[in-house]
């Protein structure tokens, strides 16, 4: 064979070589789709549910009646609580709290004491643990993306109490320094509270108040004691 015949044998075996590099060679070496990137959630602050915890303090407000005057630095109700919200439209939303409530009402030692006894105590008060349920309706506030923002809620609530406490302390400066006695099971206090209340909010932060309906004592005792103060305002905050 001559070399131009070696020559042209050898340029043919090179391009049906190259030629078929490509179907051999090609292979996915990412494969994304971008939609799956840009999936829509329905869960966050500003979508179509959302649920998270908080803590309340709410410090009881307005006049003590005689016979049952409070010390207000010491009556309050203390909060934890689940919240769960539904986004019906951008500026309507409703949704449901559960929490546990710690209600103390700290007991002014005056010589017109009557609530529970007429003795008085070095210090004194009635405590309520119970579970409260609250339905509410939100009125968002403005345009925002996944946040919360600001709103009004509008609520109603009841619940159950599930233990009662009337607690004392003595200080005699005789035989003991200090005498506390605590007692349990208090049949003068009602069992099934409910009320309404507002709650004014901007992210994290809310100021509360709430309106108790139902009675502190029972009907046989409704006489005999004062009713408490019904208002309780004070502050909430989320933990996101």
């Amino acid at each position: 064979m001559s070399l131009d015949k070696k020559l042209t044998a050898a340029y043919v075996l090179m391009l049906a070589l190259l030629a078929g590099v490509p179907a051999h060679a090609q292979r996915v070496l990412l494969h994304a789709e971008v939609a799956n990137d840009t999936v829509y959630t329905s869960f966050g602050p500003n979508r179509a549910f959302f649920n998270h915890l908080y803590v309340g303090y709410l410090p009881v407000v307005g006049r003590s009646r005689a016979g049952a005057k409070l010390n207000h630095s010491n009556s309050a109700e203390l909060m934890l609580g689940v919240r769960n919200k539904f986004r019906l439209s951008e500026p309507l939303s409703v949704g449901v709290d559960l929490r546990f409530v710690r209600q103390v009402y700290g007991l002014d030692q005056s010589s017109q004491k009557r609530l529970p006894t007429p003795d008085l105590h070095y210090r004194e008060s009635l405590v309520a643990s119970q579970w409260q349920l609250e339905g509410f309706m939100r009125l968002n506030v403005g345009q925002r993306g996944n946040v919360i923002g600001r709103y009004l809620d509008l609520t109603g609530w009841g619940g159950w109490v599930m233990s009662t406490t009337h607690r004392y302390e003595d200080r005699p400066g005789t035989s003991a320094k200090r005498v506390k006695v605590v007692e349990h099971g208090l049949p003068y206090m009602k069992r099934w509270p409910y009320g309404v209340g507002a709650r004014l909010g901007s992210g994290r932060f809310a100021a509360v108040g709430r309106y108790r309906l139902s009675d502190t004592f029972t009907s046989a005792y409704r006489t005999s004691y004062p009713e408490l103060p019904r208002w309780t305002v004070g502050v909430e905050l989320d933990w996101l």
